[in-house]
C-alpha cells in the first residue's frame, strides 16, 4: 500500500512538472512568435520592388508638383535608388494609366497629372500590381476552409483601408516633418 501511494505521489510529480514544461514551452514558443512578429524582418504583407519603387518615384514627383518642373529619370535615380531601366517601365506604364504625363526636350521629364492629394497608395499598388482576382477554389467549402477565409478578408480589407487612407501628400508632409525632426550636423 505504500508502495502504491509513493508511485502514485511520484507519478503526480511527473504530472506537475510536465504540466509546467509544457507551459513554460507554451509561453517560449509565444513569445518566439511575438518577437519574430514583431522584429522588421517579418512583414506579413510584404510590397514588391515594384510598387516600392513606383511610390519612391512618385514621392520624388509630388514633392517637386508645385514648381511645375518636369524631373528627369537621372534626378529621380539621384534621390532613390531605383535602377533607371527598372523606372523607366514603371514610369511608362504610370503614364499610360494616367498618373504622370511625359514632357519631350531638354527640358523634358515626367510631372504628375493630378494634385499629390487626390492619389492614394491604394491607387498606386492597384495600377502597379494590377487588381487581384478572387482565388477560386475547386475543393469543396468548409466551415474550417470559411473560418480561415473570413479572417484573410478582414486582413486585406484592413490593408486596403489603410492604403486608401494615404496619399502622395501624406507622404510628402510626413518625409518632411520627419527630416525637420532630426536635422544634419556638418562639421
Amino acid at each position: 500500500m505504500v508502495l502504491v501511494s509513493g508511485m502514485l505521489s511520484h507519478l503526480n510529480t511527473l504530472r506537475k512538472i510536465n504540466f509546467l514544461q509544457d507551459a513554460i514551452n507554451s509561453s517560449i514558443h509565444r513569445s518566439m512568435l511575438s518577437t519574430v512578429l514583431n522584429s522588421q524582418n517579418y512583414a506579413l504583407l510584404d510590397i514588391s520592388s515594384k510598387v516600392e519603387y513606383a511610390l519612391l518615384a512618385l514621392l520624388e514627383l509630388a514633392s517637386h508638383h508645385g514648381k511645375k518642373l518636369p524631373l528627369t529619370m537621372s534626378e529621380i535615380t539621384a534621390k532613390q535608388p531605383i535602377p533607371e531601366r527598372y523606372l523607366e517601365q514603371i514610369l511608362t506604364n504610370l503614364r499610360r494609366a494616367g498618373v504622370v504625363q511625359s514632357q519631350r526636350g531638354s527640358k523634358g521629364g515626367f510631372l504628375l497629372v493630378r494634385e499629390p492629394w487626390q492619389i492614394t497608395l491604394l491607387e498606386i499598388v492597384t495600377l502597379v500590381e494590377g487588381e487581384r482576382k478572387e482565388k477560386n477554389s475547386s475543393d469543396p467549402p468548409t466551415l474550417e476552409r470559411t473560418l480561415v477565409y473570413e479572417v484573410w478578408e478582414q486582413a486585406n480589407a484592413a490593408a486596403i483601408e489603410v492604403l486608401g487612407r494615404y496619399t502622395l501628400q501624406d507622404l510628402c508632409q510626413e518625409r518632411e516633418t520627419r527630416a525637420q525632426q532630426s536635422p544634419m550636423y556638418y562639421i
